[in-house]
């Protein structure tokens, strides 16, 4: 799953020396950029919350090298290690019990007694985790609500000078952030559908997985019912454009209509999953551009990655917050 990046080492230190001195870097991950802070440090982790525009209650992930790290922070059960050893590095964040002398900011979990974490599979990121060895909060790096970022010059567009260094590793690999999975005594519940399939986590822990109530409160990033949002109004299940829309479509498409972007044209899952928040971002520049009144989103099976991508379409529609 890793990208094929080369590592610029001046840059990795760089980015290390930003990070020590509380600063705000953004990094590539194999789902989408995230923007990382030492997630020690209480003024670092307020800056992601400040750079963002993003809600105090809405938790962050941290990023470790993995399982033996993860261990210094929260309570790595069986059933955690097993997950662990099987997609990490990947697209899996494990929510945990804190250990009772985690030096993790409670800002970056929002209070709570447990902690999200993950080991990114990307070398980038797990080079500047090796070179500072610390963990790293690192949300989504873009304005909160907004569309999540897949490549470099999207961070930019978004956080402008809010961030202090870019660090580029090409486009995101697998495009949609991160399975949320909370091992709660016998319970797996699954908070956010995400890189690693319900169907996959089952087959390791050999029991079904639990939908979270998405009425209940908030225990991890993307479970606002607003959230992944461009400008432009979205409008699903579309099986054709209307005169004034942009087409995202997945498939078969509308011959000649002029403002049609495919996440797949072969059907693939995990192209469309690659594609999402870039089509995203194309298209709701178009809207702008070319006044249209709203993106028209082709149905997506709600099967496999399709459950994740169906997720943060669903949030991308739903009414903004304000």
């Amino acid at each position: 799953m890793r990208p094929m990046t080369t590592i610029d080492w001046k840059d990795v230190q760089d980015a290390a020396a930003i990070i020590r001195a509380g600063g705000l870097v953004a990094i590539p991950t194999e789902t989408v950029y995230g923007l990382a802070a030492d997630a020690t440090n209480d003024r670092a982790i307020a800056s992601i919350y400040e750079a963002k525009g993003r809600p105090r209650f809405n938790p962050l992930i941290v990023h470790v090298t993995g399982a033996e790290m993860a261990n210094r922070f929260v309570e790595m059960t069986p059933r955690a290690r097993a997950l662990a050893d099987e997609f990490w590095p990947g697209p899996l964040t494990l929510v945990l019990k804190r250990r009772p002398d985690c030096p993790i900011s409670l800002l970056a979990s929002a209070g709570l007694e447990t902690l999200g974490v993950r080991a990114p599979a990307h070398p980038l990121a797990q080079a500047l985790l090796g070179a500072i060895d610390r963990p790293l909060a690192a949300p989504s790096a873009n304005r909160s609500g907004a569309v999540s970022p897949t490549r470099a010059e999207h961070v930019r567009e978004s956080l402008g000078e809010a961030v202090d260094m870019v660090l580029d590793g090409g486009p995101c690999p697998v495009g949609v952030e991160s399975t949320i999975l909370k091992l709660d005594g016998e319970k797996a519940i699954l908070l956010r559908p995400g890189g690693i399939t319900a169907e996959e986590i089952e087959r390791v822990i050999g029991r079904p997985v639990e939908r979270a109530d998405q009425t209940a409160a908030i225990e991890a990033p993307g479970m606002l019912a607003s959230h992944y949002a461009p400008n432009a109004a979205i409008r699903l299940e579309a099986t054709s454009p209307g005169p004034r829309e942009a087409f995202l479509a997945f498939g078969a498409a509308p011959a000649n209509h002029p403002h049609t972007l495919n996440l797949s044209e072969s059907g693939d899952l995990r192209e469309a999953a690659a594609n999402l928040f870039a089509h995203l971002r194309a298209l709701d520049a178009l809207c702008a551009e070319e006044k249209l009144n709203a993106i028209a989103v082709a149905p997506i099976p709600d099967e496999g990655l399709g459950e994740a991508i169906n997720d943060r379409l669903r949030r991308a529609a739903a009414p903004r917050q304000k």
